[in-house]
């Protein structure tokens, strides 16, 4: 976070200087074996976890093995290069990265085609998970009383984990919602969680495609949010057997895949 003066107007027309607090987004250059393989705009802080997630939702990392070690470059004094080292027998393809494919919703590739790209890389979802309503229905709330840095800037996203129980035991925040999403399971591949079958995924924003690419590439069989989807993610959702909600807000929610996932004691 960063305190910047800014001018306060309020109509009919007082205007007060003051201190702003406001989200900081930075560029970080990730690159593996020495290669760089991409610039994320994030906000810094748990990069390591931004680096390993962001490589467990492309399909180059997907056994805690086959990570060797994560580092900043010590000869970038700015601390925005993060070097990533793969063990020697991990074979790194890197044309199959597709961050750049599918990044925007503009990407000009229609659904099916990009729906088929993704599966050749990740299997269906073959998660056993299951949450009661009224725990899930609890969680917007708690994942609201983790926004630490968004109660200061208004201005960032979040992505948290959870368990069956409707506890959160995974958050972070950042200006893009992506990138939430990969610290919090960079994070639980970091600690030898994934693939996270016991797992749900909550977002703070709508969910795009990506987000559920890198829930079935971690194996959350789960993904709920307090927004909306769009038509793509819904699509990609049935066809990967994850579970999509959409719209968590007080005493309702909207399913759009996979309702055998809602159930149980609560």
């Amino acid at each position: 976070m960063k305190r910047i003066r800014v001018s306060r107007w309020t109509l009919p027309g007082s205007v007060r200087r003051r201190l702003d607090t406001v989200a900081v987004e930075e560029p970080m250059e990730l690159r593996v074996d020495t290669r760089p393989v991409a610039v994320i705009m994030r906000t810094p802080g748990h990069d390591e976890e931004l680096a390993v997630g962001f490589l467990v939702s492309e399909g180059m990392l997907r056994r805690r093995a086959e990570l060797r070690a994560v580092r900043p470059d010590v000869r970038n004094r700015r601390g925005n290069v993060l070097d990533v080292f793969l063990e020697p027998e991990v074979t790194v393809d890197f044309a199959r990265l597709t961050r750049h494919v599918f990044a925007s919703s503009s990407c000009g590739l229609c659904g099916a085609t990009s729906i088929a790209s993704v599966q050749r890389q990740f299997p269906a979802v073959r998660s056993t998970f299951r949450i009661a309503p009224d725990r899930l229905l609890a969680l917007p709330e708690s994942l609201r009383a983790g926004q630490l840095a968004f109660d200061a800037t208004g201005g960032l996203h979040a992505a948290a984990l959870f368990d069956a129980a409707g506890h959160i035991t995974g958050l972070r925040e950042d200006v893009g919602r992506h990138n939430a999403v990969d610290k919090v399971v960079g994070r639980s591949f970091l600690d030898g969680h994934c693939p996270l079958g016991t797992s749900g995924l909550l977002v703070s924003g709508r969910v795009s495609f990506e987000i559920v690419q890198k829930a079935v590439a971690a194996g959350i069989g789960l993904v709920a949010a307090v927004s909306a989807p769009t038509s793509l993610a819904v699509e990609f959702a049935r066809a990967s057997r994850v579970t999509l909600i959409g719209f968590l807000r007080p005493g309702r929610f909207n399913v759009y895949s996979g309702s055998e996932r809602l159930g149980g004691p609560g």
